[in-house]
């Protein structure tokens, strides 16, 4: 799974930041193994024009799923890391979501075998 950080200006998107982003995302979605090719975040800082307000950070994570529609889950906190775990929680349990939906799908669609 490839995990991609794009950042805007007023937020941390060094190497440290990707480092834990994609320590933070693998560990929360090696379950669903390779069904997810790749997860790109968008880290964002809401407050930029006005650092005299605490910071809003937003996290936008978008998993790439094997043959179906990508999955999106958002989240804002104080700090980028926040942001991140938030939006982490979300997208796994989205991603459970679509991936059971998907596979119950594709059960009641195989013929009966007749075993």
């Amino acid at each position: 799974m490839q995990v991609l950080l794009n950042a805007d200006p007023h937020t941390d998107g060094r190497h440290k930041m990707a480092e834990h982003l994609e320590t933070v995302v693998k560990e929360a979605l090696e379950h669903f193994g390779h069904q997810i090719t790749r997860v790109e975040a968008h880290l964002s800082d809401a407050n930029s024009h006005a650092k005299a307000n605490p910071d809003e950070i937003h996290c936008t994570l978008e998993a790439r799923l094997v043959g179906l529609a990508p999955v999106v889950a958002k989240d804002h906190a104080n700090t980028a890391h926040q942001a991140i775990q938030g939006a982490v929680g979300k997208l796994k349990r989205a991603v459970g979501t679509v991936l059971a939906k998907h596979d119950s799908h594709r059960k009641t669609m195989l013929p009966d075998d007749g075993s």
